[in-house]
């Protein structure tokens, strides 16, 4: 099989995959996914986002929540095998419940005294806009960090927090400042999939092509946790799509093994390599034909029968 119709049979692999996806979001009413919080990460948590997707782990009060999905097949069979299809039909009749609304934040309280340098990285966490500025105006360094160096601007990229991060950068903030991992506020944001903080990093010089110790720059971070609005941004951008992590891994390698299908399809469409050989000499085109058996199990597999559901 050449080059070309390898290109083609993954293509039309991945357009089958995501027309079950999509026909499985029709059928399934999963509440949307929260963005994680600020998790403290070593090197380990770093290998395992790679193989497995995103990780959130929370230490020290700084707390994360873990992504978990679920296809409308394995639903519903949960739900057949605790209570029966009985339990699935009156399932289905109950009225959703209406979102409450939500209540006015309350004034920030007056400040008293100077703030600390644990309570400035604290307020950056939860996004309280009057503490961050108080610090800045009493003369506090917009690259104070922990002992991980993670800054402020870390920290509020993945969180999303905007406003705080334009505070930080008009104040001088070191816009490319490495943890201790090497990673930016820019692999940070990715791993947020804040979009609005990527653009606003990029526009005050931050490296789109930067890497962390496990050489993984920030599309490598964007592909392996899903946030595909990012990726695309970052391809229209220009970034290396050929750059290669400490194991020799493109980020369609990462995109095959965690089968992000629309994101494969994406870095195809601008180029990606399907030939290229990591280190253990895998091509993603090799890692494709390791689930490819599994991949035909699904598209072949029929939703459980319900046409015995009482009307």
């Amino acid at each position: 099989m050449n080059a070309d119709q390898e290109v083609k049979w993954a293509t039309e692999l991945i357009e089958q995959k995501l027309a079950l996806e999509e026909e499985q979001k029709k059928q399934c009413s999963c509440p949307p996914e929260l963005p994680p919080a600020v998790a403290r990460m070593d090197t380990p948590l770093l290998e395992d986002e790679k193989r497995h997707g995103l990780i959130n782990k929370g230490l020290e009060g700084l707390k994360g929540q873990e992504r978990v999905r679920k296809s409308s097949v394995d639903l519903r069979r949960e739900i057949i095998e605790v209570g029966g299809t009985q339990y699935l039909f009156e399932l289905r009749k109950k009225p959703r419940k209406k979102k409450e609304e939500k209540k006015p934040e309350p004034e920030p309280e007056e400040i008293k005294g100077p703030i600390t340098e644990e309570d400035f990285l604290k307020a950056a966490v939860q996004g309280k806009v009057h503490v961050v500025d108080k610090f800045l105006e009493d003369g506090g360094s917009p690259d104070t960090c922990d002992e991980f160096r993670r800054t402020a601007l870390h920290r509020v990229s993945l969180e999303g927090y905007i406003e705080i991060a334009e505070k930080l950068l008009a104040r001088g903030a070191t816009v490319d400042f490495r943890d201790r991992l090497d990673a930016t506020a820019m692999h940070w944001a990715c791993r947020g999939g804040h979009l609005d903080v990527v653009k606003l990093l990029q526009e005050k010089g931050a490296n789109l092509n930067v890497k962390d110790k496990l050489l993984s720059t920030p599309l490598h971070v964007a592909t392996r946790t899903g946030m595909i609005d990012i990726v695309e941004h970052l391809l229209n951008n220009g970034v290396d799509i050929s750059s290669l992590d400490r194991e020799g891994e493109s980020a369609l390698h990462d995109a095959v093994r965690l089968n992000r299908y629309k994101i494969i399809k994406l870095l195809i469409l601008h180029g990606a390599d399907m030939m290229a050989k990591n280190l253990a000499g895998k091509t993603p085109t090799d890692l494709v034909q390791l689930w490819q058996a599994d991949t035909r199990e699904v598209l072949k597999k029929q939703e459980p029968d319900t046409t015995e559901m009482p009307v």
